[in-house]
């Protein structure tokens, strides 16, 4: 179940300096308003999504035409298939995305749940790979699906190994919003889940994000020993205990871990 975030409350982008080039933020604001539901938008539409003026919007929605990443009908503007090179390079760049497909495919395989391969993002989680059981779970979740962090094992684990400077910033953005009857939205108690992660090694999420589904993940460590992403299994809430998950999955999970790990460049 993604949970839809407001493009309205984005935060001002900087203004333009040596640094920071406003056309290229502009640009890229306006490629994300694309994506968003139903995939195909009138000017007026994209210009309000992308917090832009419609002379803005117009300007560069051309661009994109010309480059086609876009298409136009005269109408309506949709993104085309050569944008999704833009993703694609980011997951082209992770050392371990190609190598670990086959592992984590191989995972879903001996639990029969679903499994999937997850980075940090600032409050959220994305999805690099995610392989659905054939029998459950079978949710529109995909590669480049987003998740609030604390809601969910995977972001558990990312959390508990951030550095406390990147955790107390990660604290001073999100917005700990009660999503079921079990989200944890107490920051103390929070921080108290996410040290106990630290000390076991995994997380054990049940009902916090959906009150059906339940998971347990583990961290996934590059060759020098740092937390880069983030492994999962997920099934039924109900249907295993945390100890029962433990026994089941916890083994697994740390050895499809340890393989792609192998797997990375030194």
């Amino acid at each position: 179940m993604a949970v839809p975030r407001n493009p309205d409350k984005a935060a001002a982008p900087p203004k333009e300096s040596d640094g920071f080039v406003r056309a290229i933020a502009r640009g890229f604001g306006v490629v994300e308003a694309l994506g968003h539901p139903p995939g195909r938008h009138t000017l007026t539409e994209v210009a309000r999504l992308a917090g832009l003026t419609r002379a803005t919007s117009r300007r560069i929605l051309a661009t994109l035409v010309a480059m086609r990443y876009c298409a136009n009908d005269g109408r309506y503007f949709q993104l085309r298939p050569r944008a999704l090179g833009l993703g694609l390079s980011y997951l082209s760049s992770l050392p371990f995305w190609a190598a670990s497909q086959r592992t984590v495919e191989t995972l879903r395989d001996e639990t029969s749940e679903s499994c999937a391969l997850a980075v940090l993002d600032e409050t959220d989680i994305v999805y690099v790979q995610r392989w659905p059981s054939r029998r459950i779970l079978a949710t529109s979740l995909g590669v480049g699906s987003r998740l609030p962090a604390h809601v969910v094992s995977l972001g558990r684990v990312l959390l508990a190994a951030a550095p406390a400077t990147d955790l107390d910033l990660f604290f001073s953005r999100v917005e700990l919003r009660r999503l079921t009857e079990r989200t944890v939205t107490d920051p103390g108690l929070l921080r108290k889940e996410l040290a106990r992660t630290a000390v076991c090694g995994y997380a054990w999420v049940d009902g916090e994000l959906d009150p059906a589904i339940c998971g347990l993940a583990v961290p996934v460590r590059n060759p020098r020993g740092q937390v880069v992403a983030a492994l999962s299994v997920n099934t039924i809430s109900g249907k295993v205990t945390e100890a029962a998950a433990k026994r089941r999955f916890l083994r697994p999970l740390q050895q499809a871990a340890r393989d792609i790990q192998l797997q990375m460049p030194e």
